[in-house]
């Protein structure tokens, strides 16, 4: 992982302020505490009741008070195809869902973030625009070997791939040769690689399987991208990691039968590392109706017995983080109106829902919020190098913090949702778990439906964080 720096934050004459409660989560932890804060950064956590005199004070109650959610896979695609998502929509959704550090994904913006240049387009299309803090992963394709290392120094956090088609023209898939090239750059700057891992070989032979076939059933969806598209796609890059030493990050992990070659590389001790999504962790493809094409994602949401692994996984840590892979398109694009599962955009819209969606799952299979600030915290922290600044309630992180009520039940209307598109599947769906105030570096953005005035999200640049 990358050092990380930023220039001390003023405390002459930045006040000191304290947010507290009876269910503080730090590190492997829930307890009653006060927080220190001063010029946004936490100071000190001391006894619930250790409060300075005339220190103004936010009181959590019997809430959870955890690190803000650190979201290490959305799609917000401005510049290029703002019309499907843009900085503005998309953090404040994020902030409205606890969310206070997203980074984004290279594709789906025009231009992709492959070049320097592009890079550049992407910082001023999002000045002004943050309700929380964003920052970005650059791309790996075909022929951009030699901008890896400038992009590195320009301030991405990592970089990203594909080994079979994206769905968008200006960010190719890469073949083993590619990925030959770039491995050791990448472990020479000490990059992360985070793959979109099937391969192209299975799903050419469903594809030729299922000529002719009912493309409004879900079933013939799931059949197109086999699980052993993802279990070829990972057992290549297991290899090439063991061969290079660089750190590979697995993104959007669906099929579980990946997970015992995922574990024995941990037992290794490879540089690996592995996420998957609140979908995959909530839906059942045996519950997909069919034609209900919001529920389409690449990979496929897979089978209930599926699902059921992924949450083992991440009980024994093969799984190290969840993360949405929040991948919005305009409406019309899901072919609602059709249902064919075949040419639908590929992408499920869920950033303002990753905190209820998997507290919804995982209480129910009894683990706990140190799990969640583990998953959604402070392991996307880590991965994007950020692990100084972000994802801990700890003395010299920043003051993210995503106050919710855990046994608060609400149903999901879309109308109150604040992605720019509404399309979601959990629509109708009864999650637990109500964010009700949002901080980012001390600063309240987001309290019970109300967002406030000023935006003081920041991009986050490696190296001059």
């Amino acid at each position: 992982m990358p050092n990380t720096s930023r220039a001390p934050a003023d405390a002459s004459t930045d006040p000191e302020f304290i947010v507290r409660g009876q269910r503080v989560v730090t590190p492997g932890a829930e307890r009653a505490a006060a927080i220190h804060i001063r010029g946004g950064v936490i100071t000190a956590i001391s006894a619930f009741d250790d409060i300075p005199a005339r220190s103004p004070v936010h009181e959590a109650g019997d809430s959870i008070l955890m690190p803000g959610l650190v979201d290490t896979h959305v799609h917000i695609n401005e510049p290029g195809r703002t019309e499907w998502e843009g900085f503005s929509s998309a953090t404040r959704a994020a902030a409205a869902g606890g969310v206070t550090t997203l980074v984004e994904m290279p594709l789906n913006s025009v231009p992709a973030v492959t070049t320097v240049s592009a890079y550049r387009e992407k910082l001023a299309a999002a000045a002004g625009k943050l309700s929380v803090d964003v920052g970005f992963w650059g791309g790996l394709v075909p022929g951009n070997l030699g901008e890896l290392r400038p992009l590195w120094e320009a301030g991405v956090v990592g970089f990203k791939c594909f080994l079979v088609p994206s769905g968008v023209e200006e960010f190719l898939h890469v073949t083993e040769g590619d990925l030959r090239e770039a491995l050791p750059v990448l472990a020479a700057l000490g990059a992360p690689l985070l793959a979109h891992a099937e391969s192209p070989g299975p799903i050419e032979t469903a594809a030729q399987d299922l000529v002719d076939c009912e493309p409004c059933r879900y079933a013939n969806w799931l059949a197109s991208r086999p699980r052993e598209a993802e279990n070829d796609a990972i057992a290549l890059l297991l290899r090439l990691c063991r061969e290079f030493k660089t750190h590979v990050h697995i993104v959007h992990l669906s099929s579980s039968d990946a997970i015992p070659q995922l574990h024995q590389a941990k037992l290794e001790g490879l540089a690996l590392s592995a996420e998957t999504c609140p979908h995959y962790l909530t839906f059942a493809a045996e519950e997909i109706p069919d034609r209900a094409t919001e529920f389409k994602c690449a990979p496929p949401i897979r089978e209930g017995e599926n699902r059921e692994k992924l949450w083992a996984a991440l009980r024994d840590r093969t799984i190290d983080l969840i993360a949405s892979d929040h991948s919005p398109c305009r409406p019309e694009m899901k072919l609602s109106q059709t249902g064919d599962f075949l040419r639908a955009w590929g992408g499920i819209s869920s950033l303002q829902l990753d905190l209820p969606a998997v507290w919804t799952g995982a209480r129910s299979r009894g683990y706990s919020v140190t799990d969640l600030a583990l998953w959604l915290c402070r392991q996307p922290a880590r991965l994007a190098g950020l692990e100084k600044h972000k994802g801990s309630i700890a003395v010299g992180c920043d003051a993210d913090f995503a106050i919710w009520n855990p046994d608060a039940m609400f149903r999901v209307e879309p109308a109150q949702l604040h992605h720019r598109h509404k399309i979601t599947p959990y629509a109708g769906r009864e999650l637990a778990g109500v964010v009700e105030t949002t901080f980012l570096r001390g600063r309240k953005v987001f309290e019970r439906g109300e967002f406030q005035s000023s935006l003081v999200g920041q991009v986050l640049r490696r190296g001059i964080l």
